[in-house]
């Protein structure tokens, strides 16, 4: 089974509950992360990793939404929220790593919570850079390995269990891959003992 037929199935299982249990971690961690990430995104926009949309009631009215994920289960959810929300958004299952879109599709892209749990991140920030228009934004939000080490220890610990669970991983960190992808980083912002990462990256204007 290739690890993108795992994580479909893992979190195919996990989403009836998944609002309820995230709930907990966003009060404890995110606290405005969400509004300040969708807050931000203009045009035709992006979203990776969409889950049961619960970014849905922080973008701006105007935007135009496309969510991809690769959970099946997930996206079910995310309809019913756009549906009861009457929002607009085209929902596709897709894989973050070969994004089914042409280059330079979209104005910005949004990730929350996403990077943690795909196996190539790398592969994936490519992508995101790939389909984004010149000037484009990138606007990230995630958990990462702390700068102190004695957080960053136990979460070495605790990424065992969550990596074999959910595919999940505490110690990443997207800054260091912006670059290389071709992003220029605006704004970057740690919080909760380094823990949580808001980051904005544009794509350079002469790109293509």
């Amino acid at each position: 089974m290739s690890d993108q037929d795992w994580l479909r199935r893992t979190w195919n299982n996990e989403a009836p509950r998944y609002d309820r249990d995230i709930a907990w971690v966003e009060r404890l961690l995110l606290a405005d992360g969400r509004e300040w990430v969708c807050g931000q995104a203009e045009g035709e926009v992006l979203e990776v990793a969409v889950g049961t949309g619960r970014n849905l009631p922080c973008y701006p009215p105007d935007v135009r939404l496309t969510g991809i994920d690769l959970s099946p289960a997930m996206l079910d959810l995310a309809r019913q929220r756009a549906a009861a929300m009457g929002r607009e958004m085209t929902l596709t299952e897709a894989d973050a790593e070969k994004l089914p879109f042409p280059d330079q599709a979209f104005d910005t892209v949004v990730c929350t919570l996403g990077l943690c749990g795909v196996p190539d991140e790398r592969a994936a920030i490519a992508e995101m850079h790939r389909v984004l228009r010149p000037d484009g934004r990138l606007l990230l939000l995630d958990h990462v390995g702390s700068h102190r080490s004695p957080i960053r220890f136990g979460q070495r610990l605790l990424e065992k269990v969550s990596v074999s669970l959910l595919g999940d991983y505490l110690t990443r960190r997207p800054l260091p891959l912006l670059a290389d992808a071709g992003f220029v980083v605006e704004r970057s912002e740690r919080s909760k003992a380094g823990v949580v990462e808001r980051l904005v990256a544009r794509k350079s204007a002469v790109d293509s």
